[in-house]
């Protein structure tokens, strides 16, 4: 898990790829064979066989297309567009089937709104025959990979889609899809659909600095916005990528600019928290991230000032977890509770795990000079939390640990994917992804290499990892962020 740090390459792609309209995104079709599902997997280029996985039974029978076409905002006839759309009133398959209908738009069943005026077509009931809150209750179950094709159909949509209402409805109505998205290259991010299985190519950044392409960065996915930290020269600089808009903007700063932080986000909220500012100087301080609102808000002060530090969001409360702090650098096993009601942290002793496998709680202790340079090598903590259960990567070790709250212990449950390679843990990420661990990594040859995203989900069982999918890749995973809305 890269919680934003980025590892220099020597390497990289100069070229620059023009930047398509709102909303188009490339993906890669899935095939529908007479055994279930064959999934066509992105291979630079090409594409390869991959092996299959729990996450597309629902699939099976649907034949998916891919376009090839980018979208615009012309509009089209309803009947036109609507053919083309499956509007899916589940789009989780993880969901009881008592709720797993679908409302199928056929060219036949439109036909009365292809006969409408172009001004009823904009009207606010959207769906003429079905009326807007119906028009809205359908189209926040339908899969948001499908958005790009709504938008174009008229004005109405179109607003409705880019102003993010449908998101906070869905948000509201408990619907949520995550998406995986990480960089492979220092200006390059991509997206994978883990329900629909879809690669998809985000336009490049806009960065016009050097300095950037090569320093430290984090990335946070809060809410419709996709956030990359860096530094620009002497200052830090924050890129927003939109899924509302499919563009990148800057401009945005918090109150007290840092890097190397720990993150984590719970919908339209984020908190940033530790961290080092621009000369070096490592933080206590923290602060909240409101995405609908675009605000910053300095929260109280941690109890020890820690980098390269881990967070997350667990029983609706947000632990910072490990690092590196005092004057020494020396290793943190702590964690700190931040309680978003009572506004207080708590600190809890030997939360973070073992790193380069030591274990025990290295604070206060002495230290050489040779294990600070180690431990100051090493990635932040690869944590992540699923059903409000705390899990760990042990990049060394290539195991999977579980932190026992009442214990306060952290156990060990099974093994990571056989080909989750990583250096001191950079390059290997380990992400939730709803109600599933996702690990993003692969081996390395000279000038040669791929990586895998491999699935599991704890509530069936010890680690049983399934291959999501494959893809050619001369570099490590850089950043990696899960978006859920």
């Amino acid at each position: 898990m890269l919680e934003g740090r980025c590892i220099f390459s020597r390497a990289f792609s100069s070229g620059c790829e023009s930047e398509t309209n709102w909303p188009f995104m490339t993906y890669h079709k899935l095939e529908i064979t007479a055994g279930g599902v064959k999934r066509s997997l992105e291979m630079d280029g090409g594409s390869s066989g991959g092996g299959g996985g729990d996450g597309i039974d629902h699939l099976r029978h649907r034949k998916k297309k891919a376009s090839s076409k980018p979208l615009d905002y012309r509009e089209q006839p309803i009947s036109t567009v609507l053919a083309s759309v499956s509007l899916n009133l589940n789009p989780n398959p993880n969901e009881s089937s008592s709720n797993n209908s679908s409302l199928s738009l056929s060219s036949s069943s439109s036909s009365s709104s292809s006969s409408s005026s172009p001004s009823d077509a904009s009207s606010d009931s959207l769906i003429n025959s079905i009326g807007r809150e119906i028009s809205i209750s359908c189209l926040i179950r339908c899969s948001r990979s499908n958005y790009g094709l709504i938008a174009s159909l008229n004005r109405g949509f179109r607003s409705l889609v880019r102003s993010g209402d449908l998101y906070k409805l869905r948000r509201l109505n408990g619907v949520i899809e995550h998406w995986i998205y990480f960089s492979c290259d220092l200006l390059d991010w991509e997206a994978f659909d883990p329900i629909m299985h879809r690669w998809m190519h985000l336009p490049r950044m806009t960065s016009h600095e050097c300095s950037f392409m090569w320093s430290d960065k984090e990335s946070l996915a809060v809410g419709t916005e996709l956030l990359v930290f860096g530094k620009e020269v002497t200052s830090h600089v924050i890129y927003a990528y939109s899924i509302l808009t499919n563009s990148w903007t800057s401009g945005m700063s918090m109150n007290a600019p840092r890097c190397l932080f720990g993150s984590a986000s719970l919908g339209e909220k984020a908190i940033l928290a530790g961290g080092c500012d621009s000369q070096g100087k490592i933080l206590d301080s923290a602060e909240l991230y409101n995405s609908e609102t675009k605000t910053w808000e300095t929260l109280p002060r941690m109890k020890k000032p820690r980098k390269m530090c881990s967070g997350v969001f667990m029983d609706e409360k947000f632990y910072v977890i490990g690092g590196i702090g005092g004057p020494d650098s020396k290793v943190l096993s702590c964690g700190e509770e931040y309680d978003l009601v009572t506004r207080e942290w708590t600190e809890i002793p030997n939360m973070s795990p073992a790193r380069n496998g030591s274990s025990g709680d290295n604070e206060g202790q002495g230290q050489g000079q040779g294990q600070g340079q180690a431990a100051a090598a090493a990635a932040p903590p690869l944590v992540a939390v699923v059903n409000n259960e705390l899990y760990a990567a042990d990049y060394a070790e290539s195991e999977v640990r579980k932190y026992d709250k009442g214990r306060r212990v952290w156990v060990t449950v099974g093994r990571l994917p056989e080909r989750a390679g990583s250096m001191n843990g950079w390059g290997l990420a380990f992400k939730a992804c709803g109600d599933q661990l996702i690990v993003i990594g692969g081996p390395r040859a000279l000038a040669e290499g791929f990586i895998e995203l491999n699935s599991w989900k704890p509530s069936d069982g010890p680690p049983q990892w399934n291959l999501l999918a494959r893809k050619q890749s001369v570099n490590f995973v850089y950043n990696c962020a899960v978006m859920g809305c």
